[in-house]
Order: C-alpha cells, then sequence, then structure tokens
C-alpha cells in the first residue's frame, strides 16, 4: 500500500477516536511533525510504534498493518446537487443513484429537507417568522446531514457518495445575508465552513432559463414560483453558492437528457475514474476592476495562503489557508501532472493543528504565497481570477473544465492578455521560487 493511504488510514482512525496529533506523539514519546509525517505518506512509524498506535487506536497490530477492514478504507464523498425552481433535480437524483451504482458506488440520497417540511405543515407562512421556518430547516439538514455520514462510517462498501438534495447554503437565498449570519451564528458555524463541508456543488439552471415552455409548478407541491420569480431564485441560488472550491453549473443549452449526462460527467471528473483530476486552463489578464466585483452578486471574495512543503518525488504538496474575515478552513493537497491540462489532485481538510504541525515541513527555498481570489459565476461557467499583491496591472484567471475540449465564454469585462496553460512561469509553484521584487520585474512585462 503507497505511504499515503496508509497515512489516510492512520489519520481517520485518530479522528474515529477523537484524539489530537498533540496527544498522539505525547503517548508514543515522538514529535508532533513525526505522527503529521505519518498522516501525510511522508514516512511510516517502525513495528513497535505500531504495536503503540494499535493499542491506541483499539485496533489489532495486524489489522493496523494489511489495513484490510473495509469501513476504515471507506471513501466518502458529500456532494450538493442544487439548482433553481424546475431544473429537473428529481430526475437527476435517479439517473446519479443508477449510474453510480452500476459503477461500485453506495448511493445515499439525502431528501430536499425544505419539500419535506412544507409538504409536511411546517412552512414559512405556517411558522411564526420566515426566519422561524429558516433556523428549523437549517437545524433538520444538519441533523440529517450528519446521521447519514455517521451511517456511511459503519458500511462494508469502499466506495460511498452522499448526495444531498440541496444544502445549506441554499437557504441563503431566501434571506438576507444578515439573517443568514445570526442563524449560522446561532448554530456555531459560519458560513464558509458549511459551504466548503461539501466536497463538490452541482446547480442545474431552471427551467426558467432558456426552457420556458417546459416550466410547471405540477412536479413539486413546495414549488410556487413564477417564471419570473425562478429566473431570479436561480441566479440567488449561483450567488450563495460562489466561492465553493469545486462548483459547477449545468445549463439548458442541450435538451434534458443532453443536460443530465453533461452533470453526469461532470460528478465523473470530480470523484476521477480512476483516480481524481481535474483539467484547468489559465489565463493572464489585465488587473480587473475590483470595485466593480465586490459589488456583482455573483462574486465572491477568498483570501489564500499557500505553502509548499518538501517532497522527495514529482509529487508537489502544499498547505492551503483559505477563507475571509477571521473565518478560515485549511487543506492539504497534492499533485501529480498527467499532461499539459489534466492532473492528479488529492486534496483533505485539516485541522488548525495540523496545519500548523505541516509548516514545519515547508519548503524554505519556495516563497509563501499570498493571494486574493475572486470567485466568478458568468455565463454559467465557474471562474476565479486571482490577484496577487505584487501586482498592480495584470492578474490570472483560471477555469476547471471536464473536458479539454469545452468552449470557454469570457466574461465581457475581462481583458485577455494571453493563455498562459502551458506557461511554467505562471505556475504558483514557479512563482514561489522568485523572491516578490524580481516577481514583479519578471512577470509584469
Amino acid at each position: 500500500m503507497k505511504n499515503i493511504d496508509f497515512g489516510n488510514y492512520l489519520y481517520e482512525l485518530r479522528k474515529e477516536n477523537n484524539l489530537t496529533q498533540r496527544f498522539v506523539a505525547y503517548q508514543l514519546d515522538v514529535s508532533d511533525k513525526s505522527v503529521s509525517k505519518w498522516e501525510t505518506g511522508k514516512a511510516k512509524p517502525d513495528l513497535e510504534k505500531l504495536k503503540l498506535l494499535a493499542t491506541l487506536y483499539n485496533v489489532s497490530l495486524e489489522e493496523l498493518l494489511d489495513n484490510k477492514e473495509k469501513k476504515k478504507n471507506v471513501k466518502i464523498s458529500k456532494i450538493v446537487l442544487t439548482g433553481g425552481p424546475c431544473a429537473g433535480k428529481s430526475t437527476a437524483l435517479n439517473w446519479i443513484n443508477n449510474y453510480f451504482s452500476k459503477r461500485g458506488y453506495t448511493v445515499l440520497l439525502i431528501p430536499e429537507t425544505a419539500t419535506e417540511l412544507i409538504t409536511n405543515g411546517v412552512a414559512p407562512w405556517t411558522c411564526g417568522t420566515s426566519y422561524d421556518y429558516q433556523t428549523f430547516q437549517i437545524r433538520l439538514q444538519k441533523i440529517k446531514e450528519q446521521i447519514f455520514e455517521d451511517a456511511a462510517k459503519t458500511f462494508k462498501s469502499d466506495k460511498i457518495l452522499i448526495v444531498c438534495d440541496r444544502g445549506i447554503l441554499d437557504n441563503k437565498a431566501y434571506m438576507k445575508n444578515v439573517e443568514f449570519k445570526r442563524v449560522l451564528k446561532e448554530f456555531g458555524t459560519n458560513e464558509i465552513k458549511e459551504r466548503d463541508s461539501y466536497d463538490a456543488v452541482f446547480h442545474l439552471v431552471s427551467a426558467a432559463k432558456g426552457k420556458e415552455k417546459v416550466y410547471t409548478l405540477a412536479n413539486n407541491a413546495a414549488r410556487t414560483e413564477s417564471i419570473e420569480q425562478a429566473r431570479e431564485l436561480d441566479d440567488k441560488i449561483i450567488s450563495a453558492w460562489t466561492g465553493h472550491p469545486h462548483f459547477r453549473i449545468i445549463d439548458n443549452s442541450t435538451e434534458f437528457e443532453g443536460k443530465l449526462e453533461r452533470l453526469l460527467k461532470e460528478i465523473t471528473s470530480f470523484l476521477g475514474e480512476p483516480e481524481p483530476f481535474e483539467i484547468e486552463r489559465k489565463f493572464l489578464i489585465y488587473y480587473p476592476n475590483i470595485k466593480e466585483l465586490k459589488k456583482m452578486p455573483n462574486c465572491t471574495k477568498v483570501d489564500i495562503t499557500q505553502t509548499y512543503l518538501k517532497s522527495n518525488d514529482d509529487t508537489e504538496r502544499r498547505i492551503r489557508v483559505r477563507g475571509i474575515d477571521g473565518d478560515y478552513l485549511y487543506y492539504l493537497t497534492e499533485k501529480r501532472k498527467i499532461s499539459n491540462l489534466k492532473r492528479v489532485e488529492i486534496e483533505r481538510k485539516l485541522s488548525q493543528e495540523e496545519y500548523f504541525s505541516l509548516l514545519m515541513e515547508a519548503d524554505n527555498k519556495l516563497h509563501t504565497i499570498h493571494k486574493t481570489r475572486y470567485c466568478l459565476s458568468e455565463n454559467n461557467q465557474y471562474f476565479e481570477i486571482d490577484i496577487y499583491p505584487e501586482w498592480d496591472n495584470q492578474a490570472i484567471m483560471e477555469i476547471e473544465l471536464s473536458d479539454e475540449n469545452d468552449e470557454i465564454i469570457i466574461p465581457s469585462f475581462i481583458e485577455i492578455i494571453n493563455e498562459v496553460t502551458n506557461n511554467d512561469n505562471y505556475k504558483n509553484y514557479q512563482m514561489a521560487k522568485e523572491m516578490p521584487k524580481q516577481l514583479v520585474k519578471k512577470y509584469s512585462k
């Protein structure tokens, strides 16, 4: 077994036992850094340490060594299927279930919470206030998701796909921003934590946008929106999810069957068969109008700090802080290049403690990258515009695709200098090799 697989196994065992890296390190008389290396695949513990780990994690040494207990190996992916009114979600859920079940996944479908509540008498117009209703809906959504995740961990299947028929951020489309922040605070959470708790989000565009003839209220008792209201709501839902690291919008540019086929292709691309990969195109653009970007409802700002770790092979390892205004999440990413456009990418979330522990493995030859990212939903495509503090006349814009031949519709207010997808000089890893002043001089020409 590859070290990274065994490291993930150790990580899952520690989390299941609710132990910190510091506690494990203390019990085994090693450093926090050693435990971090084991869990990230940089090193493996010796036999004596494995015996101690087996005791600490309440598993047999044999089980720890061969790692064959399937419930410990289970790969759980949690995605959201969202969309505007009359977008085809119900049919899409059936397609997803059938398609991925045939490909070895155990598919768990979490029903739409709003429909469950409203059709059973709990609605915005029956509760004391609309705010009360949204609070109840979010509470039930969180409980359902936790139950499904806990149940999935007990399954013997090695690949589980949890599909949420809408997620927590859908509620934002029905509330004022200040109200949404308030209710999340009541639950001890925040927007970034809830949004990025899902591994990927897929939005089906309402039939009210481009397929008006088939728009109907007949197939959902909880739906009341006119075509105009449906369009507005579709935009609000897209805006609510904009900022997620993996957000895809499936429009009505084809017939309905083609729409669902594109959805399946996007989910397959995300999950990766046989391994996860991303297809990315990158453009050097003139510095955008930041004030205008901030005003756009379909644009979300995210601050990113990226540090590269030491690596002994051709795998690029990095840790990243991602968030805004004091609300941050931490990630470990490992990338391996397949072609000029395609890369294998494995990413997992870290605790703050794990992040600071991994900082000890930082490659001191590389500078930490600081950038502000503006996530933009435009023309049913998802763009990421990176602003570097060292640049004042240009920026980088990226878009991830499900197919290398997908057409890209550049936003009208973006001015392209040239495409730099295959130019290593504009990769963050290469930029991290340069001193900031050299970076400006070299790349601002």
